[in-house]
């Protein structure tokens, strides 16, 4: 039976990322003292370089990308639901005769 995956806080990524990216110590030595896979490290360590200069950034201009990530998130539900609307207008269509309820009053 396999183990429960484990999640970590940002602060403790930023941590690990951090002492990384120092380079005081190896990956394997980080990867002992806080009992994660090197790889792991590794990846946490390239977002934290990659993304560093985001904290330098304007204010504004990360609130409107969050903006525009919100927007698009809700245009893709939108889409989803009303593909289920069409779905079940569809199967109430086929199903009832083409009548629903607020046609028959």
């Amino acid at each position: 039976m396999s183990k429960p995956r484990r999640r970590h806080t940002a602060e403790f990524k930023f941590q690990v990322a951090l002492e990384a990216a120092k380079g005081q110590k190896t990956m394997n030595e980080l990867a002992s003292e806080f009992s994660l896979h090197p790889n792991q490290i590794g990846d946490w360590k390239r977002q934290l370089l990659e993304g560093g200069e985001a904290v330098f950034r304007d204010p504004q201009a990360r609130q409107q990308k969050a903006g525009e990530a919100l927007q698009a998130e809700l245009y893709e539900q939108i889409g989803r639901l009303k593909m289920e609307l069409d779905w079940v207008k569809k199967k109430a269509a086929q199903s009832g005769g083409g009548q629903t309820r607020h046609d028959r009053a």
